[in-house]
């Protein structure tokens, strides 16, 4: 059975990933309340970290029905799997492997695999990407991604990863940036609820107001 949501739109509606490295399955329910509170529509737990998979189980069960819950650093098909038991409807990876971009499809799932160049971008979407994970963007210049942007298929999903915050958002959007993925700026195990929740505000302010 495929697991994708009826009810969500892709992209979301705030194109923004919440990148929840390391998120502890005890404190899944508390930090998912206030990102969703704040907007946020898509939420992924790498799994690179312990308890991931349970993390993501529990953000499935309250999720609101608009929302992609899922993973992180997915490397394999056999990860592609393990998400997909919990019923989370997001597969992104740091990389391009056509094999995960593929076991997600046929799990009804949406894949977001991370590229860098513009034979990765091509390759990664004629595999069936539903989205590029443009990483690491520290490294990529804004020129760079305008450049892309020239030549890739209109309406294709360009989410750049990596030292992205409030104060360059409107930067990257202006260089064709269509959603991020918002990691170590947003989330961090240390954080409190109430510094997640006042991050994941001005995200989402920051987003409205490049607009």
């Amino acid at each position: 059975m495929s697991p994708t949501n009826p009810h969500a739109a892709w992209p979301p509606a705030m194109p923004m990933v919440a990148i929840l490295r390391g998120l502890q399955p005890a404190r899944a329910a508390e930090i998912a309340t206030v990102l969703f509170e704040a907007g946020f529509r898509a939420l992924e737990v790498p799994l690179n970290r312990p308890g991931a998979i349970e993390a993501i189980a529990t953000l499935v069960r309250l999720a609101p029905a608009d929302a992609w819950i899922g993973a992180g650093t997915v490397l394999d098909t056999a990860q592609v799997d393990a998400v997909g038991d919990t019923g989370a409807t997001l597969i992104v990876s740091p990389h391009f492997d056509a094999a995960v971009v593929r076991r997600a499809r046929e799990r009804g799932m949406r894949a977001v695999p991370g590229i860098f160049t513009a034979s990765e971008a091509f390759a990664a979407w004629r595999a069936g990407a539903d989205a590029l994970k443009i990483f690491p963007a520290e490294a990529m210049t804004h020129p760079g991604l305008t450049g892309l942007t020239t030549v890739l298929p209109p309406g294709l999903p360009l989410w750049p990863v990596g030292g992205i915050v409030p104060d360059n958002i409107a930067a990257w959007r202006k260089a064709g940036a269509t959603g991020f993925g918002l990691g170590g700026g947003l989330f961090k195990p240390e954080l409190s609820v109430a510094e997640v929740a006042a991050r994941a505000r001005a995200c989402v302010d920051a987003w409205n107001a490049s607009a």
